[in-house]
């Protein structure tokens, strides 16, 4: 079946010494990961390794083969040419988390062009806005919704948000934050990608962006925390 469709760069393996595995989030086929034959080698046929970046934006053209684990591009190209985020430090960090984070969060069998048009809508505004600060944390809970552990808002005036139910309430247990998360997680739940990114401190945006990890590990079996995470925690430690 010939597809052609809008994708998400999500992650890269080098396979041997030439050729690349790459794994994308489409917006018609869910998960899908291409093998990359001869990615290094000079040519006016070569796919271009640049296209290959965190949370490139493609238009890929390929014939889906649903008993091969890897399928093979016959065409691809820029669907959009991002004007800061790999020039920025910042956003760059963010975009190389997130795509980690997706890569491990989100599983093959997912197919929701909703999903995509939420993650593609939000790395074109990472692009485009120069206060960015919240974009991870935000973008991390709005993910829930689509991954299917989106927080129970019914009690929301309770003290305390239990990360293994993912409610809120008024009896402690070790699966529950304490009062003053709650109260900056409660913050976070409510804001959008444009609110204003200076509400939380360098020490809040720590402290929440441990919360969702933990939040993440007791929704998502095998999760792995990205390798970008220290990196990450470094660009906005202050």
């Amino acid at each position: 079946m010939q597809v052609k469709t809008k994708a998400i760069v999500l992650s890269v393996v080098k396979y041997q010494d030439k050729s690349l595995i790459v794994k994308c989030f489409t917006e018609a086929m869910g998960i899908q990961s291409f093998f990359v034959r001869n990615a290094f080698s000079k040519g006016k046929t070569t796919q271009k390794t640049a296209y290959f970046q965190p949370l490139t934006v493609l238009e890929i053209d390929f014939a889906y083969k649903s008993k091969s684990g890897l399928q093979y591009f016959k065409d691809l190209r820029l669907a959009y040419v991002y004007q800061s985020i790999y020039l920025d430090f910042s956003k760059n960090s963010i975009a190389i988390f997130v795509a980690e984070m997706l890569h491990h969060a989100v599983k093959e069998q997912q197919n929701d062009e909703s999903f995509y048009t939420f993650l593609e809508t939000a790395v074109l505004w990472l692009d485009a806005h120069e206060e960015t600060a919240n974009f991870h944390l935000i973008l991390l809970v709005e993910l829930t919704k689509y991954l299917g552990f989106y927080p129970d808002m019914k009690w929301s005036d309770k003290l305390y948000f239990n990360i293994q139910d993912g409610n809120f309430t008024d009896f402690y247990t070790p699966f529950c934050i304490d009062q003053t998360e709650t109260v900056l997680f409660k913050k976070l739940l409510g804001l959008g990608f444009s609110h204003n990114q200076k509400v939380f401190t360098a020490k809040d945006r720590n402290v929440l962006l441990n919360l969702l990890l933990n939040y993440y590990e007791k929704h998502i079996s095998d999760f792995r925390r990205p390798n970008s995470l220290e990196v990450l925690r470094e660009v906005f430690a202050s």
